[in-house]
């Protein structure tokens, strides 16, 4: 009698079945994923620079227009912006060494850093994606016997290379990250992400050749200073990575299973204390900026438990968004009515406190989901409004790097769908493919519409005012200053008393509102709105200045002094106030007194090309040709375009030349 023969299965021949091409096959996929993202957003190159931030950072900010050791100085101590971070100053300083203020190069550089970031994201998902392999197959789960006779180790690594293309897609092209990218103040965002991914990619090197509670050789590991060198870039960029430690504990968690008892946990843990003393002095650092600048909230303005509800609810919205895409805003009012008793924030609290049981119960298991939900929550901590700065209650931009998280589950719910269609059918796979491109098509598109709204400052603060309309007093503000430099005063006029009836009190719309009636020939009107707001905010410098100015148009120097004197006292080191006290000396006849402000205005700020030219025209009242000459040729220096000064530079030099 004939035996029969046994059933076999045959799995159809996959792409990845060579698995020492994989290594080099993740390089090529990373860069098709960035070139994508590359060309997705290269409508960028178009945008202008916007009136949030952009003034402040690049085009009114002097410290960027020299690359000296002046600037370091500066850049490594000054809380400029309510921040602290030098490594950003340093990228804008290249920028407008090399492209000035043409926006074009600075939102080039944007682009490029976020193509090279999704390049960055396929590299370090594939790699953290094959320890996890590692690790189960260490410990495998139970599988019939037929599943672990069919599926070999290259289907598997082929599988997570879906994974990762796909988590890149999702990063690159996800229209919740163009905020981080279309915007050039957030340079800081790209820089620190950059860092952050490839310290992460350093980890994984340095956990492959690590021995297990070997201190303080550890710290000494080549490898290791690697890590806390990237790290330490990463924070010089955006303290957003003060989270890193706590992300390395994560990944010893999953995927490298180096935590696996409490002494474990305290091993790793010692292992990070430089990396942990790294994140203190940073945070403080921050808090200190955050302070300078007025940014902190205190308890007393947001108490602790709405910030919790906020935060919360914040958490569930950004995972939302990224499900969704649509209805995505530059600025999120924070929301007035706020209590546990509302059914918006009752439903938050209970959902992030299930999917956090959910997680911790499933951790013997499985600790995937544990560490990808840790991961989210961890790295959006520093921005869920515990520690409340701004008026926002959100931004798409605080998902630049927790969105890993949620997209890596994606990305291996891509990667489970593309082992089955192979081990069953291999058209399947081809499904697994259009859906992928279905699923990008839509989210390139929602990103090229929402960059059009970071095209110029009009778009960005109408888009927000049409989104927000009473809830935004900020967009109708920024409106109202767009509206003034587009010489619409009427509109200009609109917007700033809509800014203040939504927040009364409102001291710089007041300050902005006088400015024009002042414009208009209306200076009763205009003294009143700058009283208003000196009486609201008696530290506003620039209602004081705008008083001082106006007093000294209607011929009343008394006034006038004390004004400009003010904003001295208020802020002694401020270049622009000396220069201001000096231009009223000078108007007055006051050579003297002109010559001693204009001095302090250099001093403080050696490329103020508008105080040395100042200053030359006060040496050349009296009598001192020699220096004179000296200032007007160092203004021209930084500012050739004055025309008055070169002409009377010409005149000094022929004097000069003829009295010898």
């Amino acid at each position: 009698m004939k035996k029969k023969n046994k059933e076999t299965y045959n799995p159809v021949k996959n792409p990845f079945s060579n698995p020492g091409r994989l290594t080099n096959i993740k390089y090529y996929i990373a860069a098709a994923v960035a070139l994508i993202t590359f060309v997705v957003y290269f409508s960028c190159l178009h945008s202008e620079f916007v009136m949030w931030d952009d003034d402040c950072y690049i085009y009114k900010n002097p410290h960027i227009h020299t690359l000296n050791l002046s600037f370091f100085r500066w850049a490594s101590s000054a809380f400029y912006c309510a921040n602290w971070h030098p490594l950003t100053w340093f990228s804008h300083a290249l920028d407008y060494a090399v492209w000035g203020l043409n926006p074009l190069g600075h939102h080039l550089t944007n682009n490029i850093l976020h193509a090279a970031n999704t390049f960055i994201v396929v590299i370090v998902v594939a790699k953290l994606l094959e320890a996890w392999q590692h690790s189960r197959q260490q410990n495998p789960p139970l599988q019939k016997a037929r599943n672990s006779k069919t599926t070999d180790s290259s289907s598997l690594e082929g599988s997570y290379l879906v994974a990762a293309a796909v988590t890149g897609l999702l990063f690159g092209l996800h229209p919740l990250h163009v905020e981080s990218v279309a915007w050039v103040s957030e340079r800081k965002d790209l820089l620190c992400a950059m860092f952050f991914l490839l310290s992460i990619l350093a980890y994984t090197k340095y956990v492959s050749v690590a021995k297990e509670g070997d201190y303080p050789g550890a710290f000494l590991n080549r490898h290791y200073l690697l890590v806390a060198g990237l790290s330490a870039l990463a924070l010089l960029s955006k303290p957003m990575a003060v989270t890193l430690p706590g992300v390395f504990l994560i990944l010893d968690c999953c995927p490298f299973n180096r935590i696996r008892s409490m002494k474990t946990f305290l091993s790793a843990l010692l292992e990070k204390l430089p990396l942990i003393a790294l994140s203190i002095i940073s945070s403080v650092l921050t808090v200190l900026a955050q302070k300078a600048g007025g940014a902190l909230q205190t308890f007393e303005i947001i108490p602790l438990s709405p910030r919790m509800l906020v935060a919360a609810e914040s958490l569930l919205s950004y995972l939302w968004k990224m499900v969704l895409p649509v209805n995505l805003i530059p600025y999120y009012p924070y929301p007035r009515n706020i209590s546990l008793f509302s059914a918006e924030y009752f439903l938050s609290v209970i959902l992030v406190s299930g999917i956090t049981a959910a997680c911790i119960v499933m951790m013997k298991k499985q600790r995937l989901w544990l560490a990808v939900w840790g991961y989210y929550v961890l790295t959006l901590l520093p921005v869920l409004g515990i520690v409340q700065v701004g008026g926002q209650a959100m931004a798409d931009r605080y998902t630049y790097l927790p969105s890993l998280g949620p997209f890596i589950v994606a990305g291996l719910l891509a990667a489970w769908l593309w082992k089955k269609s192979y081990l069953r059918k291999g058209a399947g796979a081809g499904l697994v493919i259009a859906a992928a491109i279905l699923i990008a098509g839509p989210l390139s598109f929602l990103t090229y519409k929402q960059i059009a709204v970071w095209k110029n400052s009009l778009n960005l603060w109408s888009y927000i005012a049409g989104k927000e309309p009473e809830d935004a007093p900020l967009a109708h503000y920024n409106l109202g200053i767009v509206y003034r430099h587009l010489n619409m005063p009427d509109k200009a006029i609109e917007q700033y008393l809509t800014a203040i009836r939504l927040r009364p009190g409102y001291a710089e719309a007041h300050n902005n509102l006088g400015f024009v009636y002042k414009s208009l020939n209306m200076p009763d009107k205009a003294e009143e709105e700058f009283l208003t707001a000196v009486s609201l905010k008696p530290d506003n410098i620039e209602a004081h200045t705008n008083l001082g100015v106006l007093y000294q148009a209607r011929n009343m120097p008394d006034k006038a002094e004390k004004e400009f004197l003010t904003v001295i006292r208020l802020k002694p080191d401020n270049a622009g106030a000396h220069f201001n006290l000096g231009v009223f000396y000078n108007s007055g006849n006051m050579p003297d007194k002109a010559e001693e402000e204009f001095l302090a205005a250099v001093r403080l700020q050696p490329d103020f090309a508008e105080a040395h030219f100042y200053l030359g025209y006060v040496y050349y009242k009296m009598g001192q040709m020699e220096r004179a000459r000296s200032e007007l040729a160092r203004g021209l220096e930084i500012r050739p375009d004055n025309q008055q000064a070169r002409q009377l530079l010409e005149e000094i030099t022929k004097r000069l030349r003829v009295n010898d």
